[in-house]
């Protein structure tokens, strides 16, 4: 007898699952004049609007420009609908956004340079196939020319302040080379002597004149699609409110000048976990640090 209960209570828990489903999804189709064929999914994707005016560091985008117009396009439906990657970088923002626009003030720098690392590393301390590391995706060569050490045990690519000011200059220097944010993003990406053979290969006097690779072709509108959603999140459908990721500051700073033999001992003595350690100090890369030239670095310890 339970059975048969229990089969009718299933039976009549899923039609009315699926009335609500139906009433719901009718809402939205009376409201955006959608008509829900057989079968559909609940749900209502919509176009972007790309017929206005978009900037970034106070240089326009030629948006009467057909292509321009739709690789953008791309890039913004691309990055609104890409839900759980977009909302986690909108929470990671408060984290890192604060000290990376006071460099770029400090700098003389626009304030959209902030979004080079959202579409490099998605603002995390991400490994690229190529090797690129850290949340600006520096390469070791650039690491190093920039004054960042690398080394087995030690690569301040990882560490998020020195690695900031190190891109920051970078992107100074491209944009004394090639002259205006557009160049500097491609150059950023493929490298900036690619970039030149290129633009003088092809004879382009802009970026939007060049064919370049792929991921290059698309790079400077993934930063403005990135600036527009970040800039406006509501109207892309993103209520991040008060649930940020804020930023790790709450520490005391040791000054280091010979070897830990080990972090795990060392983490113990100053009562934090080696997993607190490494989040505070990215930057060291192995379990140990020899330090044999007997350099001073600076540890932070989370209160």
């Amino acid at each position: 007898m339970w059975h048969k209960t229990l089969r009718v209570y299933v039976i009549g828990a899923a039609a009315l699952f699926t009335i609500g489903l139906l009433t719901s999804y009718s809402g939205l189709s009376k409201k955006d004049n959608v008509v829900a064929p057989e079968n559909s999914l609940p749900q209502v994707i919509k176009s972007v609007n790309v017929n206005r005016t978009f900037a970034f560091a106070d240089e326009p985008v030629p948006t009467d420009n057909f292509d321009a117009r739709e690789r953008l396009e791309r890039e913004l439906l691309i990055n609104s609908y890409g839900h759980a990657t977009t909302m986690i970088n909108l929470k990671r923002t408060s984290r890192y956004f604060p000290m990376i626009e006071k460099e770029l003030r400090e700098n003389g720098l626009p304030d959209d340079l902030k979004y080079f690392p959202v579409i490099e590393s998605n603002l995390s301390n991400a490994v690229s196939p190529a090797g690129a590391r850290g949340l600006w995706q520096f390469m070791k060569s650039s690491a190093e020319f920039y004054g960042l050490e690398v080394n087995e045990e030690v690569d301040e690519r990882y560490h998020i302040e020195k690695s900031t000011k190190a891109a920051i200059k970078y992107l100074g220097d491209l944009k004394k080379r090639f002259g205006n944010w557009s160049l500097v993003a491609a150059a950023y990406n493929l490298g900036p002597t690619r970039l030149a053979n290129d633009v003088r290969a092809q004879r382009a006097e802009n970026y939007y004149e060049l064919n370049l690779p792929e991921e290059t072709n698309r790079y400077f509108f993934r930063l403005l699609a990135v600036k527009d959603i970040f800039t406006n999140p509501q109207q892309y459908g993103f209520y991040v409110d008060n649930q940020t990721y804020q930023p790790l500051d709450n520490y005391q700073t040791i000054e280091i000048t010979g070897p830990i033999p080990s972090l795990g001992d060392f983490a113990k003595e100053h009562k934090t976990s080696y997993r607190m350690l490494k989040l505070y100090n990215p930057w060291l890369i192995d379990s140990k640090l020899s330090n044999r030239l007997g350099k001073k670095y600076e540890l932070r310890i989370p209160k």
